[in-house]
């Protein structure tokens, strides 16, 4: 994998934090103006280093592949669900115009927007929990909340599709 082009800025006013952030392609340290061309380089590797770790883990595996999804769901029909939910296929799909996924409970297909390929993984994986249930309750009632509730982040997941969809102006609500 190719190194990142990286920008350093100094800045007079800055006394000990160093910090980095993505702009585009583009790395950009901000260090203390007084620390050595040695100090710069140690930072620089230090916080492309961090970005990294903390890109790494804010990304879900489940992204990557249809496989992956379906193994994703494996994961959480076992953790959540009790193992009862298996679904025949999980896919990613186009971006839908009105939700975020849905189910075929009767075919046992999950079909998941791309949309959601860039939400954190707790989203997608309430998302997942969320479809997984219609595999055991088909409709919205109180037997299928009680599955989805078992995800302990569903109502902060909830709350933030709420707001990616208001941010866009998607018109997406919950099912």
């Amino acid at each position: 994998m190719a190194e990142p082009r990286v920008e350093v800025r100094r800045s007079p006013r800055r006394r000990r934090m160093v910090s980095a952030y993505r702009e585009g392609d583009t790395v950009v340290v901000l260090l203390p103006a007084r620390m050595t061309k040695g100090e710069e380089k140690h930072w620089v590797a230090e916080m492309l280093s961090r970005l990294q770790r903390s890109e790494t883990r804010r990304k879900s595996p489940a992204r990557t592949s249809d496989e992956a999804l379906m193994a994703r769901c494996a994961e959480l029909s076992a953790r959540y669900l009790d193992l009862l939910a298996e679904p025949v296929s999980v896919r990613w799909v186009p971006p839908m115009r009105t939700r975020w996924a849905s189910c075929t409970p009767t075919e046992g297909t999950i079909r998941v927007s791309e949309r959601l390929r860039d939400v954190p993984p707790w989203v997608l994986d309430y998302v997942l929990v969320h479809e997984l249930a219609h595999l055991l309750v088909p409709g919205h009632g109180k037997d299928f909340w009680e599955w989805v509730h078992r995800y302990p982040k569903t109502e902060r997941a909830m709350g933030y599709l709420e707001g990616l969809s208001a941010a866009a102006g998607l018109g997406i609500t919950e099912d």
